[in-house]
């Protein structure tokens, strides 16, 4: 089994928060995880699975369920089956903070954003503390296989083709795990989308999801996308907001604090995992991927999917792009307020232009990164480091931890 590296952060948050929900798209590994966590405590633990008819039965009370185990850790897997379970969450960790230490915790899953939840931000404020968790990461499947540089690349490759989703990853057969993405798509729009009570058309809803897949990584415009399916551009973006909100699909939004600058406004949609992309757009073989216009794009977004997984939410990714050609295909603003302008090559043997060392100045960036598909890390004139994506992942991991 990978050793995933939330299992460590989660682990963390339940020793200093009452409450801790891990979110996350379906089948990416929260369930797997919440039962290592329960192993780890051992009888103390009630794990609720909420989509199972007889533990949903269980909570037909849920007030004097969670105070009858009121020490121990509660596990309520699929939350967003029983929404209303928030109205009571409040109480009840207030109740356990008084027990003097030896109240229990509440692990929470979800498969979408708490938004979408329907958690009020004012009821668990303070009391909850919300970890995402991706797909599998790079960082996580070398560290898993402890390989040399040439095998790394094969890992690489494996994972950008098929996705970081285990049921995806793992299937050696290159067929069986197109399908399974492909059934992934189809389950996600037939059954999950009217799970959360969301009125629209799964028909135009996959139509506008492909479409994203063509356009991966390209400047928003919801008009176009209006006149191609004949709706509204508020439909075009209640289609994008659901998708988003489903942890799907990721928005780049502009980065904008330099007001003397005419800035692109529009943002960036990418699709997050670079397997359910490939799928999406039906491209099974590397030859395939390779060929395709998208693949630059896909790179990207998989490259910035990294990224941000190595800050453990801790930053806030944008892009950069001026009327006047400046552009940096990734801005992360970190607490302290610097930040770093990142480029994302997919060549082994890259070069930069001049609009990236513009957008650099632009917003003064302590550090100008290159992220590439070598092999190897090396200075290049102007500043820029030219590194590995895992190289980078570590170069943020250090950063946040710093």
């Amino acid at each position: 089994m990978i050793e995933r590296e939330t299992f460590r952060l989660v682990n963390h948050r339940l020793a200093h928060f009452d409450s801790v929900a891990i979110v996350g798209p379906r089948q990416a590994g929260k369930s797997t995880l919440a039962r290592l966590i329960a192993a780890e405590h051992g009888d103390k633990t009630r794990y609720l699975d909420l989509e199972s008819p007889s533990d949903r039965r269980l909570l037909d009370d849920p007030e004097s369920y969670f105070s009858a185990y009121a020490d121990h850790l509660i596990i309520l897997d699929e939350v967003q089956r029983a929404p209303e379970i928030f109205q009571v969450l409040r109480g009840q960790i207030d109740l356990r903070r008084r027990l003097d230490g030896k109240g229990g915790k509440f692990l929470i899953l979800g498969s979408a954003s708490m938004d979408l939840l329907r958690q009020s931000s004012e009821s668990l404020a303070g009391r909850i503390s919300y970890v995402e968790m991706t797909p599998l990461t790079l960082r996580e499947i070398v560290n898993d296989k402890k390989n040399d540089d040439e095998n790394e690349q094969i890992l690489i490759d494996s994972l950008w083709r098929k996705g970081g989703f285990p049921e995806s990853y793992t299937r050696e057969d290159e067929e069986a795990s197109l399908q399974w993405r492909l059934d992934f798509i189809q389950t996600y729009l037939e059954r999950d989308v009217p799970q959360f009570g969301l009125q629209v058309s799964t028909d135009q809803l996959a139509r506008f999801w492909r479409m994203l897949a063509n356009d991966q990584g390209e400047l928003f415009n919801a008009q176009r996308y209006a006149r191609s399916l004949g709706v509204s551009g508020h439909t075009i973006a209640r289609y994008l907001d659901i998708l988003e909100k489903l942890l799907l699909i990721r928005t780049l939004a502009p980065w904008s604090v330099n007001r003397g600058k005419r800035l692109v406004k529009s943002p960036r949609p990418f699709v997050r995992d670079s397997g359910i992309l490939h799928a999406l757009l039906n491209l099974q073989t590397m030859d395939a991927l390779r060929s395709h216009a998208v693949s630059g794009k896909s790179w990207e977004g998989f490259v910035i999917e990294n990224l941000i997984s190595a800050s453990n939410g801790k930053v806030r990714p944008f892009f950069y792009r001026t009327s006047a050609g400046a552009e940096a295909d990734l801005v992360l603003e970190f607490p302290s307020g610097h930040c770093w302008a990142i480029e994302v090559k997919l060549s082994s043997s890259p070069t930069v232009d001049r609009g990236f060392h513009n957008a650099a100045d632009d917003i003064t960036a302590v550090r100008r990164i290159l992220v590439h598909k070598g092999k190897d890390c090396f200075p290049m004139r102007g500043g820029i480091e030219a590194m590995t994506l895992h190289r980078a992942m570590d170069e943020i991991s250090v950063a946040i931890d710093a």
